[in-house]
């Protein structure tokens, strides 16, 4: 059975009621009503900081109320105005905990403006998203994001703050009903004091006391509530790669892992995973910043792939995320763009070096070969076996020391790495080792002879894909063309027949740029590459992988529509590590050491050492 088709039956056509009894569908939905809900957030935060007492038929109403009432719609018209802010983004996206939040707090809102500012057109802006909210009710079905108690700490600083900067604003804007001329501490702590909800040593008259301690006590109250909820909301389990599906995918793999050298980066233990009806073919991702991001092609049978793209396509409908996939290869990307009508850029190209043809000799491969006998002619020995023929002490001193040579503090990579060395689950794994003895009377270093090394997964049953490379700074420049050269020599006992290396970004554009004859566009292009290098190492990384004569493989993006780019292009660069948006490292939770690094390719670019891939 067809996993497109599989669970329906054929002939049958199931009733539907009409399309107006059934609500609009969510892309219906405009994206505007996130700006809408944020613009009627502002004006029920300016109702409550900035009060405009206007004669109307409302005000004479007004009067009659006891004062307490519009002391406690001030507060209630700034409470709901922030809330709304913070709903914004959610209602964008149609979280359905959003939607109902919203409906709750607008009439609120609706019955601040007019107890308390009495301003119809306010409340009449609030009446129009209510409305809209209601009407448009069943395109708000999006489940929750994955809890972070992260984002509890977050919202109590930020929201703190804002609180605390919004109560100065509060606290001076009566100020010719302050008793006498308090001073800048006294109303920081009047303010500091108000939060809490006690009082403080500011006085009004007129009753503005009640309006300033309502609205302070309620952005206090706001903030706790607030983090409360982050930190105790029901949760919504974060994609993790389980044992189960786990071995669905080795399974995957061992029948089809030829087919895509990113196919085994697949197991990745921070990845989710959805699979086709049939069970025959996978998708892996992560979700970031909204974004479901996808890497490399579907594992598993090319026939099934249809049916694991709708599953994923169906995840980010359910929780309104961003599809996006990158890396996937020009048969993925065909794949990617049929089944679900999304756009596909070319991102870059990815290094394969065929064993069979590779050779030093030859004028094109001078410089490697100069290198390479150089430093062998310095002492310098390689190894190349697999992880399962290590011996345990050997491994866990290999390591040891990838840990210690990362370049950087965060862990970078996503779609070519693996994330660990695991002589259990990834036996068949290649390490490329080199090693120089120290000299008489010299003290070994702290992992004795050991001074670079490369792990490579395994690529169907004749092929590797590089995964990590690093090295011991004190080490001579060029270990890592030593041990490649090495890694493709011993291919052949190894029954190794191709060598998937470094991901090069947009390297068709660096190629074509340095033509004779390019054009100006592709020139522009190519300088900006040129320059952006300083920081991403493009042109550098595209030079180093050029040293071994490879075939180039073109590798894609795939996305939904063009104003997705920007973000996905921040959840990619999250993902590989290159931009970190969360706490600072002193207040970061230590996760729990693991003998196994969570390594990539990270090395910066230079004449002494080749890092990751973009």
């Amino acid at each position: 059975m067809s996993d497109r088709l599989d669970g329906e039956k054929s002939g049958t056509v199931a009733w539907r009621p009409p399309r107006w009894l059934r609500g609009p569908r969510p892309e219906k939905v405009p994206p505007l009503v996130g700006t809408a809900g944020a613009v009627v957030g502002l004006l029920n935060l300016a109702a409550g900081l900035f009060p405009r007492f206007r004669h109307s038929r409302l005000h004479a109403l007004a009067e009659v109320l006891p004062g307490a009432v519009s002391a406690l719609a001030a507060a209630s018209s700034i409470v709901v105005g922030i809330l709304l802010l913070m709903l914004a983004h959610g209602l964008k996206r149609r979280k359905r905990r959003a939607w109902v939040a919203a409906v709750a707090l607008l009439p609120v809102g609706i019955a601040a403006q007019l107890v308390y500012r009495h301003s119809v057109l306010g409340a009449a802006f609030s009446l129009a998203l209510l409305a809209f909210l209601v009407w448009h009710r069943r395109a708000f079905e999006a489940l929750p994001d994955p809890r972070s108690r992260v984002k509890a700490l977050l919202n109590f600083v930020a929201l703190g703050g804002i609180s605390f900067g919004l109560g100065l604003v509060i606290v001076n804007t009566h100020p010719h009903k302050i008793v006498g001329d308090p001073s800048v501490w006294e109303r920081i702590k009047h303010v500091l004091w108000g939060l809490f909800g006690f009082e403080g040593p500011v006085r009004y008259v007129n009753n503005v006391d009640y309006t300033v301690g309502y609205s302070l006590g309620a952005l206090g109250l706001l903030t706790v509530a607030t983090t409360a909820y982050l930190a105790f909301r029901p949760e919504h389990p974060a994609a993790r790669l389980t044992e189960e599906d786990e071995e669905k995918l080795r399974e995957l793999l061992a029948k089809h892992g030829g087919r895509d050298s990113l196919g085994y980066f697949a197991l990745r233990r921070d990845k989710g995973v959805v699979f086709s009806p049939t069970g025959k073919a996978a998708v892996c991702y992560r979700v970031i910043s909204g974004v479901m991001l996808a890497s490399g092609d579907p594992i598993g049978d090319v026939e099934a792939w249809p049916g694991a793209i709708e599953r994923f396509m169906e995840e980010a409908r359910a929780h309104s995320w961003t599809p996006a996939v990158t890396g996937c290869s020009e048969t993925g990307g065909q794949v990617w763009t049929r089944e679900t009508g999304m756009d596909a850029l070319e991102l870059g190209d990815e290094a394969i070096v065929d064993v069979a043809d590779f050779t030093l000799t030859g004028r094109s491969m001078r410089n490697v070969r100069q290198m390479v006998k150089r430093i062998e002619r310095n002492g310098y020995e390689t190894r190349v076996r697999r992880v399962r023929d290590l011996e345990p002490e050997e491994l866990a001193r290999i390591q040891k020391a990838a840990d210690a040579w990362r370049d950087t503090d965060t862990e970078r990579g996503f779609s070519m790495a693996l994330g660990r060395i695991d002589a259990d689950k990834d036996g068949d794994a290649v390490i490329a080792t080199a090693h120089l003895a120290p000299a008489e009377g010299e003290t070994p270093g702290p992992f004795g002879d050991l001074k670079a090394m490369q792990h490579y997964v395994p690529w169907g049953k004749d092929g590797i894909s590089l995964e990590l490379m690093r090295r011991d700074r004190s080490a001579d420049p060029g270990m890592n063309e030593l041990l490649i050269v090495a890694s493709l020599q011993a291919a052949p006992g190894l029954k190794i027949k191709q060598v998937s290396l470094n991901f090069a970004v947009f390297r068709s554009s660096l190629e074509r740029g340095e033509k004779l004859g390019a054009g100006p566009v592709i020139r522009i292009w190519r300088g900006m590459l040129i320059f952006l290098s300083r920081w991403y190492q493009i042109e550098s990384l595209y030079k180093f992988n050029d040293k071994f004569q490879p075939r180039w493989e073109p590798r894609f993006v795939v996305f939904r529509n063009s104003r997705d780019i920007p973000r996905i292009g921040l959840a990619a660069l999250q993902a590989e590590g290159y931009l970190e948006l969360g706490l600072p490292r002193a207040l970061r939770r230590k996760a729990p050491a693991e003998p196994q690094p969570c390594a990539h390719k990270d090395e910066p670019i230079t004449a002494d050492a080749v890092g990751t891939a973009a």
